[in-house]
């Protein structure tokens, strides 16, 4: 194994020995996601590779930031798994970040910031050994369905200084992204504020619904839907990669 290789990998393992809540990978996130914890750790196990970051999938509800100004915009709510989609009225307007009110639509679009509804299926990086190594790992991402996988460092930099090629383990497919509402007021919070997930509803602007509660639950069971067949290509590439 290349030097550069080892003591990269054996500094991330050690941050994998401290307690889950503790533990933070370059992922924008910042801490590993349960749904695929398990994974990481049976990859980090194979001496050719180690994760760099990860995603396990997530739906998402996100207020874009005010135009022309930079950050400023606010997860309204994020989930990891499946959603337990709430069945009172207007509940799932409540979850999202809505207000709980009548479908309306902005006047000036150029003045309002949008409301997406978002899901994204699992995002892996690997670190791995040699171009050999990233091959396989490659190999296993495409044919378990993550299609947009690609390997970048293939080349050495220098004589003394091997490849060690990254993996993206990804897929665009199951992507959507749909706008559910919007607000024309300015955020009084910070750029990129986590306020509405973490109970901080004063420091919200009003957030007005552009489609029918049972419009929001079409979304979150396509979601759900979609949790489910990213957690059986996780499966497949896992099976792959480890050659199962």
């Amino acid at each position: 194994m290349p030097a550069s290789f080892d003591v990269r990998k054996a500094k991330i393992l050690s941050e994998l020995d401290t307690p889950d809540e503790q533990y933070e990978d370059l992922s924008p996130k910042g801490s590993v996601d349960s749904g695929v914890r398990d994974l990481i750790l049976e990859i980090n196990a194979l001496p050719q590779y180690v994760t760099t970051s990860s995603c396990a999938g997530r739906v998402s509800a996100y207020l874009e930031g005010t135009k022309g100004a930079k950050g400023g915009g606010q997860w309204l709510y994020t989930s990891h798994d499946a959603v337990d989609v709430p069945v009172a009225d207007g509940a799932v307007s409540q979850l999202l970040g809505l207000e709980d009110d009548e479908v309306a639509a902005p006047s000036e679009v150029e003045e309002a910031r949008f409301v997406h509804l978002k899901f994204e299926p699992m995002i892996l990086h690997i670190l791995t050994a040699s171009p050999k190594a990233a091959q396989h790992a490659a190999t296993a991402a495409l044919t378990s369905g993550f299609r947009e996988s690609g390997i970048n460092g293939i080349l050495p930099s220098s004589p003394n200084h091997p490849a060690t090629p990254m993996v993206a383990v990804r897929s665009s497919g199951l992507v959507f992204d749909c706008i559910i509402g919007y607000s024309t007021s300015i955020s009084r919070s910070g750029p990129e504020s986590s306020s509405a997930s973490t109970g901080g509803d004063a420091a919200r602007p009003k957030i007005m619904p552009m489609v029918s509660e049972g419009y929001l639950r079409t979304l979150l069971g396509i979601a759900n839907q979609r949790f489910k067949t990213n957690e059986e290509r996780r499966e497949r590439f896992r099976k792959a990669l480890l050659e199962l």
